[in-house]
């Protein structure tokens, strides 16, 4: 590597040697953050930070100014309802009906602390009601964290690739994991990170097909919710909609964030919504650690309940607001988001220009939407060294090696901290990359 880089060649070294991190591209995200705010507090360097999946814009106003009213009425002093607030269920289930199209009780629409309490919560009780299927498929790549959650619960999971298996190849794959019996759940992201590949509807009903087959409950991360934006998906009660496995099953939990789709990352909160046959049924095997056999009771008052003891009561005010402005047609949410994939255009074509190639680039036939997430490679260099180079350039992201994808040439890129101001300064860098690289 020439040491003539972008940022001072012994400062990052230096502070990779302190960081103790044997190889930049096999860290966490929360590592090469922590890095990353070291190095360019000793250089007075800016990055660019591509490396963790935080909103770049401001929080929904009308959810900020329902949250301040909630406070000042003194609800802080109050604890909220374990299965959440009546308005807030309400206008969940108002939402999917709008934006999904599904019907679902306000009974199985449920707070949680962030999607990432909901998947923990629902990891704890779908590995639990049925004796001996303690395993749970991952369709990948995927977000890291949540392979995390089952080592700290001590529950085993398969996971594949999906990027070879797409259309009607993923029925075989899917069903020699879930043949064996020992699957409790599948889960996976659609819009997904850090692919950005969209899931079918052709793929979705085969998910669903076949978790119908096998006893298998689906779970659906709808963390980037109505962010394909090769479709307009912001009009309630009106198609196209969020494309999702629960218009082709009757067993399936959806996660939905307001961190990304409404800018609330900070206040912690999200949905869990639970079909209704689901939210019903019954389980017997969950009588070995709950004192009923129903799902839906079970999770709010046998696992939610000692997780958190409830979703902050105030944040529940805010995204029942945020909800009804978007069921009423008063928000279009979808419409401030766009900021995303047309910044990722550019940028990915900025990597294109100097030598990089995409990664996940199809959907089957179709090119992947432009989105919150792209990934990239570099000929020659394995993802895990890519990202070890491009920190010397002032370019953060992270490999895909840390997310289940087989793709070890990739890095994936988060555009949401990338101010539009930047793009002189990545295609500077971009352009000093390639010339050392070629």
């Amino acid at each position: 590597m020439d040491k003539n880089t972008p940022i001072d060649y012994k400062i990052v070294s230096e502070k990779i040697s302190e960081s103790g991190l044997k190889e930049v591209g096999k860290a966490t995200i929360r590592e090469i953050k922590k890095l990353v705010d070291n190095i360019e507090k000793s250089s007075g360097e800016n990055f660019i930070r591509m490396e963790m999946g935080i909103p770049g814009i401001p929080p929904t106003q009308v959810g900020v100014d329902a949250e301040i009213k909630a406070l000042k009425s003194g609800v802080a002093a109050i604890y909220p309802d374990i299965q959440g607030i009546p308005t807030l269920k309400n206008e969940i289930s108002r939402f999917v009906k709008n934006f999904i199209n599904i019907d679902v009780n306000p009974e199985g629409c449920l707070p949680t602390v962030g999607s990432m309490q909901g998947s923990f919560a629902a990891f704890l009780a779908l590995n639990r009601i049925h004796k001996g299927r303690e395993k749970v498929l991952f369709i990948d790549p995927g977000f890291p964290v949540h392979k995390q959650q089952l080592q700290v619960l001590g529950y085993q999971y398969e996971t594949f690739d999906v990027y070879n298996y797409r259309g009607d190849k993923l029925r075989d794959k899917l069903e020699s994991f879930l043949s064996k019996g020992e699957i409790s759940s599948i889960l996976y992201s659609n819009p997904n990170n850090p692919s950005w590949i969209c899931f079918t509807e052709n793929e979705l009903q085969i998910i669903a097909e076949l978790s119908k087959k096998y006893g298998v409950i689906v779970m659906e991360d709808l963390a980037y919710f109505g962010m394909d934006f090769r479709k307009d998906l912001g009009t309630p009660g009106q198609a196209p909609y969020q494309a999702s496995v629960a218009r082709y099953s009757d067993d399936y939990i959806l996660f939905i964030s307001s961190s990304k789709a409404f800018s609330y990352a900070g206040q912690r909160i999200g949905m869990m919504v639970i079909s209704d046959h689901l939210f019903k049924a019954e389980f017997p095997d969950l009588l070995r650690f709950y004192k009923t056999s129903q799902f839906g009771y079970s999770m709010v008052f046998g696992t939610i309940y000692p997780l958190s003891s409830g979703t902050s009561h105030s944040a529940q005010y805010a995204l029942a607001a945020i909800l009804k402005a978007a069921n009423d047609g008063d928000l279009d949410f979808v419409e401030d988001v766009k900021i995303y994939g047309k910044k990722a255009h550019i940028m990915k074509q900025m990597f294109l220009d100097n030598g990089f190639k995409i990664v996940y680039d199809k959907d089957e036939d179709e090119d992947i939407a432009d989105g919150f997430y792209f990934t990239f490679s570099y000929p020659g260099l394995s993802g895990v060294e890519l990202l070890g180079e491009l920190i010397y350039y002032g370019i953060s992201a992270i490999s895909l090696a840390i997310t289940g994808s087989d793709r070890i040439e990739g890095v994936r890129a988060c555009v949401s901290l990338v101010n539009e101001n930047q793009f002189g300064d990545l295609e500077y860098r971009l352009k000093a990359f390639n010339r050392d690289h070629q």
